[in-house]
């Protein structure tokens, strides 16, 4: 890309004829159309990197979405783009830093293993039986203490996807430990 620029800027250097002079002719010779173009690449490059930069601010909080239960706060503010590709591309590489992270947070929750063993006592992750739905059989009162934007917005634990469901058990072990797995947590060893 810049180096488009930089061959177009050499190309009217070397020709003689500055840009004001294409400007002036009303912009119908072949410089003016160069001049266009290169306008045109940097205003689809930066195009391209603020859509990069909008999309990884979408998986930045879809993992964190994940691990906190609810979208964080300032989801609703988004950056706005930037004009200039240089500062686009910053913003992506700022928020593609963003979603990595966060998605390795949320890939890795405490007690990964515990909770896979609990899990394999208590039931099928899309286990859709009242009164306790999912692979942590979770009880609509601790479904709505500890996953209630999930609870409003997808339904049941059984709805939940299993990072979603471990997370919830995670915000509760926090607060409770394994208590409310009390039988499971002993059989795996976990307390």
């Amino acid at each position: 890309m810049r180096r488009s620029i930089v061959a177009c800027g050499l190309l009217l250097v070397l020709a003689g004829i500055p840009s004001a002079v294409a400007a002036a002719s009303g912009g119908n010779g072949p410089h003016a159309a160069a001049a266009q173009t290169a306008s045109s690449a940097r205003a689809d490059s930066t195009d391209y990197w603020n859509q990069k930069a909008r999309r990884a601010q979408a998986a930045t909080v879809r993992w964190l979405t994940v691990v906190r239960g609810r979208p964080p706060q300032q989801a609703s503010h988004h950056e706005s783009a930037n004009s200039s590709p240089e500062a686009a591309h910053e913003l992506w590489l700022t928020w593609h830093q963003r979603a990595v992270a966060a998605w390795q947070l949320a890939k890795n929750p405490p007690r990964l293993d515990a909770w896979n063993c609990i899990h394999s006592y208590e039931g099928s992750w899309s286990d859709p039986d009242a009164p306790y739905w999912g692979g942590l059989q979770m009880d609509m009162s601790f479904q709505s203490a500890y996953g209630t934007w999930l609870l409003n917005h997808k339904g049941t634990a059984n709805h939940w996807t299993p990072l979603q469901q471990i997370w919830a058990g995670v915000r509760a072990w926090r607060v409770r430990g394994f208590a409310p797995w009390s039988n499971t947590a002993h059989a795996c060893g976990v307390y």
